[in-house]
């Protein structure tokens, strides 16, 4: 336990500079100094203020009624952990492109990417709550049988073709994002 609490924590704080290597690394040479980086407005101005925790949470994702529990500094740090989730999801997707222009198949495409989204959640939790992060992998084991989520071939049998795999694998939770004032994805 503590092995797997110290490699999050390692993981946490080179994080940052993972997510900015990798893409300046998978970005083409003409686009690394052109791109504008996404805009992401300040947690201050969107964020919802959080629910008194006698409230009953009405929200069907249990990790939005974590969000709502939260103080305000614990929001804004789970809203920073949900951004740097963001980046490796733009990474993924630089991957995918990649791979495509390789002539990869979508099924190796998509298995590629649901293992780097699957990692990419373990990566971000080291930042989170002991609490938080046993509440997700309890949901997961229960919906998945897999702490982190579902594999490749689950996506599969849900969405019928890989192609679907590979557009899901770097879409993100509507509620969740809005909770953290933060845009959704796909």
């Amino acid at each position: 336990m503590r092995a797997r609490l110290a490699t999050r924590l390692a993981v946490l704080f080179l994080l940052p500079l993972l997510t900015t290597l990798s893409s300046a690394l998978l970005a083409p040479a003409h686009a690394r100094a052109d791109v504008p980086a996404r805009h992401v407005p300040a947690a201050a101005s969107v964020l919802a203020p959080p629910v008194a925790p006698d409230d009953p949470c009405t929200s069907k994702d249990p990790a939005v009624c974590l969000i709502r529990q939260m103080t305000p500094e614990e929001r804004e740090r789970a809203r920073e952990v949900r951004l740097r989730y963001h980046q490796l999801l733009d990474t993924m997707e630089q991957v995918a492109d990649r791979m495509h222009e390789e002539g990869r198949s979508d099924e190796e495409i998509a298995r590629v990417l649901v293992a780097m989204r699957n990692e990419a959640k373990d990566i971000t939790r080291a930042g989170m709550t002991p609490e938080a992060v046993e509440a997700l992998e309890q949901r997961n084991m229960k919906k998945y049988g897999n702490p982190l989520g579902p594999t490749a071939d689950q996506q599969f049998m849900k969405y019928g073709s890989w192609a679907k795999v590979i557009e899901a694998s770097t879409r993100t939770s509507a509620a969740v994002d809005k909770e953290l004032g933060i845009p959704p994805r796909g």
